[in-house]
């Protein structure tokens, strides 16, 4: 039969084993813990063993000294968590040499824990400000951002299907930067410093002919810059126009004939017409009973925007046919009546048009968009605001990939 004595150290044994699970330093010795108010600190040591001189290989568990090493660690039970370490120094029998015992959680030269570093970096996924993340794992904000830095991504391949599109980024020393996405995969592949052409030009024929000639669809808004460099950078790829960009051209003359009828009117019908944007723009599927009912009221007030109302849901609707065969003739019968249904308004959107039908008319044969590119340039006005702006143009492109990643 077992001793009390046996049966204390085996079981205060089994409760420092089950502290260091939790802790996740299944390779420590838990001395003691001691809790305060925002922290919890924690002495340990580790196990003793024979280590091997770094110098002339001799294996050694000789012990010179040993030093105390505060180290932080990741958030736990809500409190800050810091590590006691009763650090032990070795010293070989053969050369003399003397070393720090090895360990599996402390990075050599760092004062935190390797999971604590893990988290910092984690937290850059999240579209928070570093202050906010630093603050969050107990480091100063230099430090959190100095492990970040840490993180480089790189472009290793050009998809099947490219989807280019700009965003207001403020970084770098340039107002406008390029986001590169896989429009197939749904992927980030890469953040360019600018939107200037000679720039992408330079970025792309850094990528090998063959790979360049592999890609099939480049996807991008109506953009005269970028279709210049795809015709340089991708002979071999058909340029397909965002149909959301396509029907926003026309919603944007509906809009303007809106706003020069409505201040015809008088100031009672002003009033109430006022909002009707959103009215006029949004899927007549989605009306409620008294949405239809104002609706009318508006149309029945002006034929002009009744004209513009039913040319923008016209293309709409040749916009969502499923292939280039049954709408060419559409696309071209209805750039026709908007040339000639007295709108002035419509010039514009039918001069965009004529340009870019063959684009479009690609739009209509497949099934790819900027959709995933808008969502991700969302997200980053989201990371922006967060952050009151990145200006590091490196830093803020690895923010972004790391978000996406």
């Amino acid at each position: 039969m077992k001793s009390p004595h046996t049966i204390g150290k085996e079981l205060l044994c089994s409760m420092d084993n089950n502290s260091a699970k939790i802790l996740g330093l299944e390779d420590v010795i838990v001395k003691n813990m001691e809790s305060e108010e925002n922290a919890l600190h924690i002495s340990l040591e580790l196990p003793r063993k024979n280590h091997i001189c770094p110098i002339c290989g001799t294996a050694t568990e000789k012990i010179h000294d040993y030093r105390e090493q505060i180290v932080r660690d990741s958030h736990a039970f809500g409190k800050n968590v810091y590590l006691h370490l009763n650090k032990r120094r070795y010293v070989c029998c053969e050369c003399g040499k003397r070393f720090y015992e090895e360990n599996s959680f402390l990075p050599k030269y760092y004062h935190v824990t390797q999971r604590l570093i893990v988290n910092v970096i984690s937290s850059f996924r999240e579209p928070v400000s570093a202050t906010h993340i630093a603050r969050k794992n107990n480091v100063s904000v230099t430090t959190a951002l100095r492990y970040f830095d840490l993180v480089n991504y790189s472009v290793a391949r050009l998809p099947d299907v490219l989807s280019i599109d700009e965003f207001k980024g403020n970084a770098g020393g340039e107002k406008f930067q390029c986001i590169l996405t896989d429009a197939k995969a749904h992927s980030v592949l890469d953040i360019l410093p600018s939107r200037k052409a000679a720039e992408m030009i330079r970025y792309f024929l850094k990528f090998p002919r063959k790979q360049r000639l592999r890609v099939k669809y480049v996807v991008m808004d109506m953009s005269s810059l970028f279709r210049g460099v795809a015709n340089v950078c991708f002979p071999n790829a058909a340029i397909v126009s965002d149909k959301y960009h396509v029907a926003r051209q026309a919603g944007w003359a509906l809009e303007n004939v809106r706003k020069a009828e409505q201040k015809r009117l008088s100031r009672g019908w002003r009033r109430y017409c006022k909002r009707s944007r959103y009215l006029l723009l949004k899927d007549p599927e989605k009306f409620k009973p008294e949405e239809k009912e104002k609706l009318l009221i508006i149309l029945g007030l002006s034929s002009r925007i009744q004209r513009a109302y039913e040319l923008r849901n016209d293309l709409i609707q040749i916009m969502r046919s499923k292939s280039s065969k049954e709408s060419k003739k559409k696309l071209a019968d209805w750039i026709y009546l908007a040339e000639n249904s007295n709108l002035p308004e419509f010039k514009a959107c039918t001069k965009a048009l004529h340009n870019w039908s063959d684009s479009i008319l690609n739009a209509l044969d497949c099934t790819y968009s900027n959709g995933f590119t808008e969502g991700c340039n969302n997200k980053t006005k989201v990371l922006k605001r967060a952050c009151f702006g990145v200006r590091n143009f490196s830093r803020f492109r690895n923010r972004i990939l790391h978000c996406a990643a």
